[in-house]
């Protein structure tokens, strides 16, 4: 039977389907004296997105929590389906393929396709040995001709193999992360790489569940990055077929090997030869090669969440906080301390993961560097008081003018420091290019003294 995309986390919707439309053929197959009926069901109705399941048989019980609506509606079908067996003369039995794939599949392999064209292929969740089982679509449809077969007998036969749920696999189990690096190769892209823990993917993925519910109504995709998804592609999910190979005579007819080189061939429009290639785009030439280009566009990783980072902080700890300048200042300073610290216990190597040590080097500051940071900030301020001390006599009054006009289209920001540290602060950002016998800056942006005492008052 088919089912909603299980990456819809939607309870309503799947039950709908895998509940109540499986109820509606069961009554249907009842009403018509209908006297076989094989439900597709799946080996996800043992799966609680917790543990792992290694050559998993029949004898698994239902977990208290599924890990998903798909999941655990799809157990209440199957359930229906075992419990009308023998009603009217109506045998049953349930089939629990394990990661069906093939030609016409519109899932699994258009999404690793997708993901490959977008870059988003190449990272692995987790550390990348999760076992699983997969079947090629053939060995599926084979499977349930079995169980057509073994029902439709007589006798012992039909008695055994009716009211029953059967895993099917390929009987090969494979590294689930190797199997999509078969493919994707295959079609001419690169498998993934980059390992991810899943305990660092999964905020992320709620998130983006979060902002789907949010948009979805309003024609956002359906993501496939759902918590549910990252638990089902860290786990290993592997299962013992001999019940179906005893009851129903299933053993698949096509290799685990055969079926991956059929399934490249059949989606040979989906290699990446055929991709078209596009120039560049208009943000790309807008912004162009620089260093502020290479963060806002993602060619440099690491830069670009370092930025994304740094403004957190400072968002956190001199906007939302609400705490004064030099409280901002030192609880960064703490965060990073800590940060540094933590790193730094840190072994080389965490469950298979190599921890990339800051070498020494990078906190080391030049002399020269330190004389040039020294010479701006008393270069800057000197040419401040400059400015000011020239306004102070009052007889340069285009200087003045165009200080006024300054501050009236600047944007002004108000710091609330101690009584004891309250100055008239100016600090520029743009080249006053008048006649000044200076020749110095003046200031587009000003900052202006909120005064308090030590009491906090105004």
């Amino acid at each position: 039977m088919a089912a909603p995309n299980s990456s819809i986390n939607n309870y309503q919707l799947h039950h709908s389907v895998n509940v109540e439309g499986t109820k509606n053929v069961i009554d249907a197959c009842i009403e018509l004296k209908v006297k076989r009926l094989i439900y597709t069901s799946s080996p996800s109705v043992f799966f609680d997105g917790i543990h792992a399941i290694f050559n998993g048989d029949e004898s698994l019980s239902y977990p208290a929590k599924h890990n998903d609506a798909y999941s655990a509606t799809k157990a209440e079908g199957e359930a229906l389906v075992i419990k009308s067996n023998g009603t009217n003369g109506l045998l049953t039995c349930c089939i629990r393929p394990s990661g069906i794939f093939g030609p016409g599949d519109k899932l699994f392999v258009p999404s690793l396709v997708a993901a490959a064209r977008a870059g988003k292929s190449k990272f692995i969740i987790g550390d990348g040995n999760n076992i699983y089982d997969f079947t090629y679509v053939e060995n599926v449809a084979h499977a349930h001709i079995c169980a057509e077969r073994a029902l439709a007998s007589e006798g012992m036969v039909a008695e055994k193999a009716a009211g029953q749920a059967y895993f099917v696999t390929n009987m090969e189990p494979i590294k689930f992360w190797e199997f999509v690096s078969l493919i994707q190769e295959g079609l001419g892209y690169a498998g993934p790489r980059i390992k991810i823990p899943a305990f660092v993917a999964m905020p992320i993925a709620h998130m983006v569940e979060w902002t789907y519910r949010l948009f979805g109504p309003y024609g956002m995709k359906v993501p496939q990055l759902a918590p549910s998804r990252i638990r089902l592609l860290s786990c290993s999910r592997s299962f013992n077929c001999s019940k179906a190979k005893d009851l129903l005579g299933y053993e698949p007819i096509v290799s685990l090997q055969d079926g991956i080189k059929m399934t490249i061939e059949s989606y040979s429009h989906l290699r990446a030869e055929h991709l078209h290639k596009r120039g560049p785009s208009r943000v790309s030439v807008y912004l162009g090669s620089g260093r502020v280009a290479d963060m806002l566009l993602w060619r440099d990783k690491r830069q670009t969440i370092t930025a994304l980072l740094l403004l957190v902080a400072i968002y956190y700890n001199f906007i939302a906080s609400g705490f004064i300048l030099l409280s901002g200042i030192s609880k960064l300073l703490l965060a990073t301390s800590i940060f540094l610290f933590i790193h730094g216990v840190l072994p080389e190597k965490i469950m298979g993961y190599t921890v990339e040590k800051i070498p020494p080097s990078r906190f080391h500051l030049s002399e020269k560097k330190l004389r040039r940071v020294a010479s701006l900030v008393a270069s800057t301020w000197n040419a401040a008081v400059n400015v000011l001390k020239y306004l102070s006599m009052g007889k340069d009054w285009v200087l003045f003018l165009k200080a006024l006009r300054k501050a009236t289209t600047s944007q002004v920001c108000v710091l609330k420091v101690p009584h004891s540290c309250a100055t008239l602060l100016m600090v520029t950002n743009s080249i006053y290019n008048g006649n000044s016998k200076f020749g110095s800056n003046f200031f587009s942006t000003y900052y202006l003294v909120h005064f308090s005492n030590s009491n906090g008052d105004s």
